[in-house]
């Protein structure tokens, strides 16, 4: 990704440029565990270009920024009916825990670190280089 943004109200309150653009979806049984390995796994993923254009580097390889943004749509049902079901997003106060924990550790292990507002009504602005977009699940 060659940089990201989001908004909220007009306000911009997270901007990077070269790096990852996370949205972050919690599910009902995860745990600190999650967003632990969460935290790891972004880190430590081999998806950024070496030398020889190949997908070998980390972001912890590149330095680039990660911009973490709260996304519950991401667990929608649409396997019956045409109205999709968010059922299998966690209950608020749980998905805001966890975002917020998975915002924590990542801080305290990289830099630079941006952030959506948890809940808001948010635009995200994004040049993604490639595409490259990767869906990731860790248990």
């Amino acid at each position: 990704m060659r940089e990201a943004r989001v908004e909220v109200g007009g306000e911009v309150t997270g901007r990077i440029g070269p790096g990852l653009l996370v949205l972050v979806c919690a599910e009902p049984a995860d745990t600190v565990l999650q967003a632990t390995r969460l935290v790891d796994k972004l880190l430590k993923l081999r998806i950024f270009g070496d030398a020889a254009g190949r997908m070998n580097r980390s972001l912890q390889d590149t330095g680039g920024g990660l911009l973490l943004v709260s996304q519950f749509t991401l667990a929608a049902d649409t396997s019956t009916g045409n109205r999709p079901s968010f059922t299998g997003a966690a209950p608020a106060v749980l998905g805001r825990a966890l975002y917020e924990e998975t915002l924590r550790l990542a801080r305290e292990r990289h830099a630079p670190v941006q952030a959506g507002v948890f809940g808001a009504d948010m635009q995200l602005h994004l040049v993604n280089d490639g595409p490259v977009t990767i869906p990731l699940t860790v248990r």
